[in-house]
């Protein structure tokens, strides 16, 4: 059994608080019906009004991790998992301790999409280092607000704040940027959204996210950089990127070399809006 502490930073319901942590909602149904759940120390059962500066307490089994990824390949040095979104990568709750496994690249808690985990540290340094070389190629999927038609590489400027824990795009140099390069190319348009391709030449924190943002075209559901109006205007709350394919040239990993895995998220089959 798993143990977190959650300390609210504003009023909300106690359901929807764990279902921003997340847990689905079948789960935490079944945490309050057993009494794993506590406010400030007190057990509840009930879906209540939590204000900001308590504390929620949860205690959960590592099977209501295990539903928030699917495996897509496995062998004796490599484990490559479909992560959903609401899950981190690394940390208490992340996929890494749940697989006992180094992750080799990372994927924000509400990005889903492939991701790959070595099992010994020899593996880890490979794929790291075939990840510098280019020899690891990441390919995204978005949902954008807007008309965008596009096939082409973008070519810009990031700076990242750590005191805001976000990032700026820049077309010219700043100093303290760092170079970025993005490939998109439009999957299918309409008028309200477009499902775009991204490919990432360069993998800055980010800086999908941000540069889509900074050509006028903000993934749909992203809280950081789209914006509050359009994201109620689609009637969403997690950004609709997920990294859908992971194609290998020669990494030295005999089971790796040379192939690709893909795996689409349900809601790129979508008609556009």
């Amino acid at each position: 059994m798993n143990k977190k502490e959650i300390i609210v930073e504003k009023d909300k319901k106690l359901v929807q608080i764990l279902q921003d942590f997340g847990f689905s909602f079948a789960d935490v149904c079944k945490m309050l019906r057993n009494k794993d759940v506590k406010i400030d120390g007190k057990v509840s059962k009930e879906n209540s009004l939590v204000h900001a500066g308590q504390a929620v307490t949860v205690f959960f089994s590592d099977d209501m991790l295990e539903k928030k990824f699917e495996k897509v390949f496995e062998d004796e040095n490599v484990v490559i998992v479909y992560k959903f979104s609401g899950i981190e990568t690394d940390g208490e709750r992340g996929l890494s301790k749940v697989l006992k496994a180094i992750a080799v690249h990372r994927l924000d808690r509400n990005t889903e999409g492939l991701l790959m985990f070595a099992k010994n540290e020899k593996t880890a340094v490979m794929l790291k280092k075939a990840l510098k070389n280019h020899k690891i190629h990441k390919f995204y999927v978005a949902e954008v607000v807007g008309d965008f038609v596009v096939d082409k590489q973008f070519d810009a400027f990031l700076l990242k704040d750590e005191e805001k824990a976000e990032v700026k795009i820049f077309d010219k140099v700043v100093k303290g940027a760092l170079p970025i390069s993005t490939k998109i190319k439009t999957l299918k348009h309409g008028k309200e959204s477009s499902v775009v391709e991204v490919e990432l030449l360069t993998g800055r924190t980010h800086q999908i996210r941000a540069h889509l943002a900074h050509l006028g075209h903000a993934i749909i559901g992203d809280g950081k950089y789209g914006s509050n109006e359009n994201n109620k205007k689609f009637h969403e709350k997690r950004q609709k990127l997920a990294c859908f394919c992971l194609k290998f040239d020669f990494v030295g990993i005999e089971s790796l070399n040379f192939k690709e895995f893909q795996k689409f998220p349900k809601w790129e089959q979508i008609e556009n809006r």
